[in-house]
């Protein structure tokens, strides 16, 4: 009998997946709307994003709330939480999602989604959408163009 990954607590869901990390989970927003995040990008509360201490930026999660069951897709783009008993800040719209708007801290499970056929909320997880847009990228990625400056005169 082949051995099952740790199941995520929820019954009737799809089946068990390999849970990269459980915890509690809060969600940030206005304060925050527009500001750079730690990978160089504008935070944006109504984009599918959230905050992690370790994952690699760009990297995709599937965020399952373990007291309704619902899921979401989100990239990680910013450090954090910072505060105690807490994996991951998401952003409204993925708490939104979630339907943890009005609850502060919801407890919930992490798959990190690293492979094509792997799922969230049923669906095949489709990454290409939450790639960061071309016009959200970071200051520091756009290559300057160098001016040459002259060299100043002696006296």
């Amino acid at each position: 009998m082949d051995e099952l990954a740790p199941d995520d607590g929820v019954p009737g869901d799809d089946g068990p997946r390999a849970i990269f990390q459980r915890g509690g989970a809060s969600w940030y927003g206005m304060p925050f709307h527009m500001r750079k995040t730690a990978n160089g990008e504008r935070f944006d509360m109504s984009a599918l994003t959230a905050a992690h201490r370790t994952l690699p930026f760009g990297t995709v999660v599937c965020v399952r709330s373990l007291v309704n069951g619902r899921e979401v897709l989100v990239r990680i783009n910013d450090r954090g939480p910072f505060g105690p008993g807490r994996i991951i800040d998401l952003s409204r719209a993925a708490a939104d999602s979630l339907g943890m708007v009005s609850m502060g801290i919801k407890q919930v499970a992490l798959h990190v989604i690293d492979a094509p056929d792997m799922r969230c909320n049923g669906e095949l997880a489709d990454v290409t959408a939450l790639q960061q847009s071309p016009e959200a990228a970071p200051a520091a990625a756009v290559k300057r163009v160098a001016r040459s400056v002259p060299a100043r005169k002696r006296r």
